[in-house]
């Protein structure tokens, strides 16, 4: 089968279009074909060597990527069929092996594809939709509370919109001026434009706060806050001291990151079946043109998802 082997890090030349063996899977695994892969910037960071490498160098050879939507072409598990349209984050913060035609995937770490999405879509709503759902959950956000999401027409951020609102909550999004309609039409009362003023000067009273930025960012986000708020930042090397920080100011502060769950994912696909959430893919590439997909996330200007599709 066809995979992409990632020979150093370092630029995109390191991604080396390679023939490797179709995995052979273990007792409760699938074997999914892979439709659609999705990007993320820990597929970018980790390819320059940051990220996830440092666990990962030890491998014999490196296949990046976590997010598919496939279909599965044989199974050792009692939770899937072959011929089951499934997606998934896999084995992060392990090693995913998603950029190949064949993937062996824990079965408790994908979900079955609602038949009124696409591929793409599913893919895209994956290590994204994950990581907001998990740190939306893990503050508890209810009906009434008023949520802050920095970068909100992004990956993480357009599915942490809609989710906070379909949990009742008032919801502030920043973003530049030139996607304030997109931030709008995923359901936030209100767009900030960071570049036209600082954002506390915008918003405040704020009960919970997803810093996708970190830095300044998870400072200044703290002076705007209730009392008893939750503050979670998910950019890692970024996020340094943020529960100290917001211990200080009588927050509660973490530093969070995403996990494998199928149950979760089980969770974000009724949320996809009902309409209640939805993917937005701006960008599909095919397995070819991986090193554009990687130069496209790498700009930072991505509203919603990268995907890249296979035959």
């Amino acid at each position: 089968m066809k995979a992409i082997v990632l020979k150093e890090p370092g630029t995109t030349d390191q991604l080396l279009s390679s023939e490797i063996s179709i995995p052979v899977i273990q007792e409760n695994e699938v074997l999914v074909e892979v439709k659609v892969i999705g990007i993320n910037p820990i597929d970018i960071k980790t390819r320059k060597g940051k990220g996830r490498y440092e666990i990962l160098k030890v491998e014999n050879q490196i296949i990046l990527g976590w997010d598919i939507s496939g279909i599965v072409k044989e199974s050792k598990s009692d939770l899937f069929k072959t011929g089951d349209e499934v997606f998934g984050m896999v084995n992060f913060p392990g090693h995913g092996k998603a950029y190949a035609e064949y993937v062996a995937v824990p079965a408790a770490h994908l979900s079955l594809k609602p038949a009124n999405i696409t591929h793409e879509e599913a893919a895209g709503a994956s290590l994204a939709a994950l990581t907001a759902w998990q740190a939306i959950v893990k503050a508890g956000v209810k009906k009434g509370d008023r949520v802050l999401i920095h970068a909100a027409a992004g990956g993480v951020g357009h599915f942490a919109v809609q989710m906070a609102k379909h949990l009742g909550a008032y919801v502030a999004g920043t973003s530049s001026e030139k996607n304030k309609d997109f931030v709008l039409s995923l359901g936030a009362d209100q767009h900030i434009d960071y570049a036209a003023n600082p954002f506390e000067t915008q918003v405040k009273n704020i009960d919970f706060v997803l810093d996708t930025m970190g830095g300044d960012h998870i400072d200044r986000s703290l002076e705007i806050m209730n009392s008893g708020g939750t503050l979670i930042s998910i950019p890692s090397g970024l996020n340094t001291g943020v529960e100290e920080k917001s211990k200080a100011k009588g927050i509660n502060g973490y530093a969070t990151f995403v996990q494998s769950s199928g149950e979760d994912m089980k969770t974000i696909a009724g949320l996809l079946e009902k309409g209640s959430l939805k993917s937005h893919i701006s960008e599909s590439y095919t397995f070819d043109q991986m090193a554009a997909a990687h130069h496209q996330m790498e700009s930072g200007r991505t509203i919603g998802k990268i995907v890249v599709t296979l035959p």
